[in-house]
């Protein structure tokens, strides 16, 4: 019988928890402000992770850089937190990822929102669904 999770996608869940509680409890730089972990994934042989993250509150891309060039030179400082808080041989190394896809996500959901209130505009008679 085949095992139903990957090691490395057991421990991806277990950086993820360990990172994003760390990121909130001991990192107070100003210019990161709230973070969402989205996604982490781990190479198979756990070398590396990369960490994707969003930036609640920030509007523009320079500001979203800043924020994840504090979090990628923090990177060693969490590392040595998730070694003491997980039992792994050898931890990642940790590398974070500005992820666009929940921003690019809300932009085609508003202009499927749009296409869908102009149609119902032009065609008032149309039977909806």
């Amino acid at each position: 019988m085949a095992r139903e999770f990957k090691r490395t996608d057991r421990i991806a869940d277990a950086l993820q928890r360990s990172v994003s509680r760390f990121i909130q409890q001991e990192i107070r730089d100003p210019r990161i402000g709230m973070v969402n972990v989205n996604d982490v994934a781990v190479t198979r042989d756990l070398a590396y992770a990369k960490i994707f993250v969003t930036f609640v509150g920030r509007e523009t891309d320079e500001e979203c850089e800043a924020a994840l060039a504090v979090l990628n030179k923090a990177a060693g400082f969490l590392r040595s937190l998730v070694a003491k808080d997980l039992d792994l041989r050898t931890t990642p190394r940790l590398q974070f990822v500005y992820d666009k896809t929940t921003i690019r996500g809300n932009q085609l959901a508003n202009l499927i929102d749009r296409a869908v209130a102009d149609d119902k505009a032009k065609n008032p008679d149309a039977p909806a669904e």
